[in-house]
């Protein structure tokens, strides 16, 4: 699963057999979402928001922001995982944030801007709601309640870059694997995680053999289980000690029942 590049034509080509298709509609009261920015609006804010969302099935690849192009939509996940990823001069890529069901896309929109410097694809598929960017913005005009909890997500979403920096500066790179599969974890359905080491050294910024290697070790020690394609988390407690604080509070707050 190789991250779909703007500088690049064939990987342009390919982006548009990833398609976002529109599932059947329906209202779904907000009690029954599982999207955490959702589920902590007012039920008033939902109601403001709901007429204007697209229930759609998020499939692996889709593209749902490309790099210094207009944002027109913003995506709310119910399963399934998207990862916003920075690019180098020279076609170096490293992930720089993920959303799953405990986000949404769109955070410079929410912080008043148009466009973002990186890419936001799915690396998990599954689905979720989509919303027009006009109507966002003409609900977060009209109240002020609306505009707080979206704020609030921005704000943790903001924390989770910073602490990936920080990660990726200080800690070893099976201590960097160990977080993003846990990170990935608390946001996947079941202990499977379906990627490819390629993909696993773009996420890290590093490189292949490197990673291979890391998660060599992982599987020595009993944390995983890894096969072609799949991975498989065996001892979750075992993976946060050897994060040793790179996996911390920030990272568990909005999943504790899955960290304890």
């Amino acid at each position: 699963m190789l991250p779909i590049s703007a500088a690049s034509a064939s990987d342009a080509a390919d982006s548009k057999r990833y398609v976002l298709l529109p599932v059947r509609e329906r209202a779904m009261p907000q009690s029954l979402i599982r999207n955490h920015v959702l589920k902590a609006l007012s039920p008033e804010d939902f109601a403001r928001l709901q007429p204007s969302m697209h229930h759609v099935e998020l499939g692996i690849k889709a593209q749902l922001e490309v790099s210094y192009q207009p944002i027109e939509r913003v995506y709310f996940p119910e399963k399934g995982i998207a990862s916003v990823v920075a690019t180098m001069t020279g076609g170096r890529q490293s992930e720089v944030g993920i959303v799953g069901h405990d986000g949404m896309t769109g955070v410079a929109v929410i912080l008043g801007q148009d466009r973002s410097p990186n890419e936001t694809y799915i690396q998990v598929a599954g689905n979720g709601w989509m919303l027009p960017v006009e109507n966002l913005r003409s609900a977060i005009a009209e109240s002020q309640t609306l505009r707080e909890p979206l704020l609030r997500y921005a704000h943790a979403f903001l924390v989770q870059s910073s602490r990936t920096a920080l990660v990726n500066g200080h800690s070893k790179i099976e201590e960097r694997l160990a977080r993003w599969l846990l990170m990935v974890h608390d946001r996947a359905e079941g202990d499977k995680i379906y990627l490819t080491h390629e993909f696993l050294a773009t996420m890290l910024g590093a490189r292949r053999p490197g990673v291979t290697t890391a998660l060599q070790m992982l599987e020595y020690r009993g944390l995983v289980h890894a096969r072609r394609g799949e991975i498989t988390i065996i001892d979750r407690v075992g993976m946060i000690q050897l994060t040793h604080g790179a996996y911390g509070e920030e990272e568990q707050s909005h999943f504790a029942p899955a960290s304890t």
